[in-house]
C-alpha cells in the first residue's frame, strides 16, 4: 500500500475527526493534542525497530479496516462522551503522522 495510502488513510480519519469537533463544537486541548503527537512519536520510534515487520502487518487489508473502523467508531463515541479531550487526541496524534510522512518519505518533498 505505501505512505500514499497511509497518508489518505489518515486523512479520512482527520476529516471525520474535524467534522464531529465542529458538530459538537469542542474546545481543543492542548495537553490532549500533545499527548497525541507523543503517542504519535512513541509508536513510530517503536515500529522502527522492525519496519519490515510492522509494514508486513500493516499492508494485510483487514488490519487495515479494522484500524480504520476502530478510529471512527473511537470518533464518534468521544464526540459524545468527553469532546475535548477524545478529539484533541486523535488531532495531535494524526497531524504529527502526516508531518512525520512528509519529512521521512521523499515523494513528498518538492
Amino acid at each position: 500500500m505505501g505512505a500514499r495510502a497511509d497518508a489518505m488513510l489518515t486523512l479520512v480519519v482527520l476529516f471525520v475527526t474535524a467534522v464531529a469537533h465542529l458538530l459538537v463544537d469542542a474546545v481543543f486541548s492542548v495537553p490532549f493534542l500533545v499527548a497525541g503527537a507523543i503517542a504519535t512519536l512513541a509508536f513510530e520510534g517503536i515500529a522502527a525497530r522492525d519496519p519490515d515487520a510492522v509494514r508486513r502487518y500493516w499492508e494485510r487489508p483487514v488490519v487495515q479496516g479494522v484500524t480504520l473502523v476502530v478510529a471512527l467508531a473511537g470518533v464518534v463515541v468521544g464526540a459524545r462522551v468527553a469532546p475535548s479531550i477524545v478529539l484533541s487526541f486523535p488531532v495531535g496524534s494524526l497531524v504529527t503522522y502526516l508531518v512525520f510522512l512528509a519529512v521521512t518519505n521523499p515523494a513528498y518533498r518538492a
